[in-house]
């Protein structure tokens, strides 16, 4: 294969070691064979590609290995002996192999090794800082592209901008674009949040108030309209502005002045108005809860914010965005290997980008300086598990005795007979026919009904569903193989 550099194996029983050696060279890998007893620091240095943990005969040396394993975190470790638990809190803990060893499975174990190592990881292109264009604007997908796009046309305008999008997708983030970009850029931006002011306060905190309009106005103040002159207003979340506010608004929008609350003096501005929201405004409008003439004056130019789900490809761009800037506000970096990166793409993102930022500030927090595996991630966020790799099943005489095996404990297993899986009865509770049955076949198929159940509620998660049946998620691959199950046409 020759993918990694130099592989360290440390096992302390002799004939193993050998053994190892020569299954390595076999198959073109470089190597250091090495007892724990003859470690030392010039073999870790040289431990570029994985390291191999066997049998380690002393507790101390054992304890002493794994301060070495968690200093050196870059490098990938694969469990050979019975070490997964001890291993499993590290963040550079790749996998277990079982013995015996076939072909197969060491190459699926360098090819995750290699994973890691980043030798295989996504290709990001590095993020110019150079030009501040778009600076806030990550991602190469075709969605992300059509928005820049859409900013590029209208923000040397001063038509009125409405941005569309679930909550956490950065419309605010449009906005900023389309201001920074416009004539207007060296001008004021003033955000607004409407749904987050109260209904009573929203008028004075727009149009600002003069002393003695209400009680506590003891002097004079401006609103955000004549804070945001010659610059641009964005009101963020302007379907939950309360209706008695759209109306005044609507005025403002058509003649371009307002009054202060308490005053009679007409103000001129000069503000270039952008709207968000996360609601239906067509729904509210049907509804009755958003006027119809203030939508279309805000809705000259809409865009529409993708969801996160639907431009998926940015993520790793986006990820590498969050990082250097929680570094620039002087936070650790951590490292975010391929395997978390694809489990990451496998997630919904229901909170957009917001939810992906705290996660990664949370990752931050939690491991600074350190490698974060799949195994690191919150549980919500794993797509796929540590694997395990196991030698293939060859398909005779003992491997289908273990599948029956399995088959008949899961289905002695069950408790009570209400509990028992849909169109089988329970073998403890249910007389044999005088005709006799077909046992391999009833078991096949309540095997086939319970895998699918299980797929069915983890949502094609095979990992979880492995969980769920009490198996390894290697067992179950097999026996979906076995079955030709697919959890692709099982969700």
């Amino acid at each position: 294969m020759q993918g990694l550099t130099k592989i360290l194996v440390i096992e302390d029983d002799e004939k193993f070691r050998h053994d190892l050696g020569v299954i390595l060279e076999f198959i073109g890998e470089q190597y250091l064979l090495c007892a724990t007893t003859e470690l030392n620091d010039s073999h870790w240095k040289q431990a570029e590609g994985a390291c191999f943990l066997g049998n380690i005969h002393s507790p101390q040396r054992f304890s002493q290995v794994l301060d070495s394993l968690a200093i050196n975190n870059h490098i990938p470790v694969i469990a050979l002996a019975k070490h997964k638990t001890e291993l499993s809190g590290l963040p550079n803990f790749v996998g277990e192999l079982e013995l015996p060893l076939n072909y197969p499975q060491l190459a699926d174990a360098l090819r995750h090794c290699q994973e890691f190592s980043g030798k295989r990881a996504f290709n990001i292109p590095q993020l110019s800082r150079k030009n501040t264009l778009f600076r806030s604007m990550v991602g190469r997908s075709e969605a992300i592209a059509d928005v820049r796009h859409l900013i590029e046309q209208v923000a040397g305008t001063d038509a009125s901008v409405l941005i569309l999008g679930e909550s956490g997708t950065g419309k605010e983030v449009v906005a900023r674009n389309i201001h920074y970009h416009s004539q207007r850029g060296k001008g004021p931006f003033v955000p607004v949040n409407c749904g987050a002011i109260p209904p009573e306060l929203l008028e004075s905190e727009l149009f600002g108030h003069e002393k003695g309009a209400f009680t506590g106005a003891i002097s004079a103040r401006k609103g955000r309209f004549e804070l945001a002159e010659g610059g641009t207003l964005f009101l963020d979340e302007i379907g939950d502005m309360p209706q008695p506010m759209q109306v005044k608004l609507l005025r403002v929008l058509q003649e371009r002045c307002f009054e202060r609350v308490g005053g009679n003096k007409t103000i001129q501005v000069n503000v270039r108005v952008v709207a968000a929201t996360h609601r239906n405004l067509d729904t509210m409008i049907e509804e009755g809860s958003f006027r119809e003439d203030l939508f279309y004056r805000l809705n000259v130019f809409p865009i529409e914010m993708p969801a996160l789900r639907e431009r998926i490809e940015d993520t790793p761009l986006l990820i590498q965005e969050l990082m250097a800037r929680l570094e620039a506000e002087g936070g650790n970096q951590v490292h975010l290997t391929p395997r978390a990166i694809s489990s990451l793409m496998e997630h919904d993102w229901p909170g957009n980008v917001r939810e992906l930022a705290n996660l990664i500030e949370r990752m931050v927090i939690l491991y600074p300086g350190q490698m974060v595996d799949v195994n690191r991630l919150p549980k919500k966020y794993r797509y796929s598990d540590i694997p395990e790799f196991q030698p293939e099943t060859l398909g005779g005489f003992e491997a289908e005795e273990d599948l029956e095996r399995d088959a008949l404990h899961a289905v002695f297993a069950m408790d009570e007979p209400e509990e028992e899986m849909p169109g089988f009865s329970n073998p403890s509770t249910a007389g044999l026919p005088p005709e006799g049955v077909d046992l391999k076949a009833m078991l096949a198929d309540l095997e086939v009904e319970m895998i699918r159940q299980a797929l069915e509620a983890q949502m094609g998660i095979v990992a979880r569903a492995a969980d769920m049946l009490g198996m390894r998620r290697t067992t179950l691959v097999e026996k979906m193989r076995k079955y030709g199950l697919n959890k692709e046409d099982i969700t």
